[in-house]
């Protein structure tokens, strides 16, 4: 007869929020794929959209490595996609030459658009339940 520690309920519990991460993004990346977006490109232009007219139209790389849950590394090669794509464009910052800003295009914002309904639907599908 096996005993269940607490331990093994917290187990289950991490398990289940795996579940429901990997099939989300997976139904993410399937539904924005005809547009040439994934789960991580789409996460950077809705925060992009979400709160640069705050900062003048452009955020920090480095406040965006927190939020999307990739290394510094890994979003700096996604950026370089979209920016390749003229989905955003990127600068040095003026007083800090080692920051770097990065903004929407007009085409990445009309992208953002059209895409935006197709990934809250996405959410919903696989978050309500």
């Amino acid at each position: 007869m096996a005993v269940k520690t607490a331990g093994a309920g917290l187990e289950e519990q991490w398990r289940d929020i795996l579940s429901v991460h990997a099939r989300t993004m997976c139904e993410i990346d399937r539904v924005l794929h005809p547009h040439g977006l994934g789960a991580s490109d789409f996460e950077v232009l809705d925060i992009l959209a979400s709160e640069t007219p705050r900062q003048g139209d452009q955020c920090r790389v480095l406040d965006l490595v927190g939020r999307v849950h990739l290394s510094q590394s890994a979003l700096s090669r996604l950026i370089g996609r979209l920016e390749k794509d003229g989905l955003v464009e990127r600068s040095v910052c003026v007083e800090d030459r080692r920051g770097v800003w990065v903004a929407l295009t007009r085409k990445g914002r009309d992208l953002h658009s059209e895409v935006l309904p197709l990934q809250r639907a996405a959410l919903e599908r696989t978050l309500s339940g």
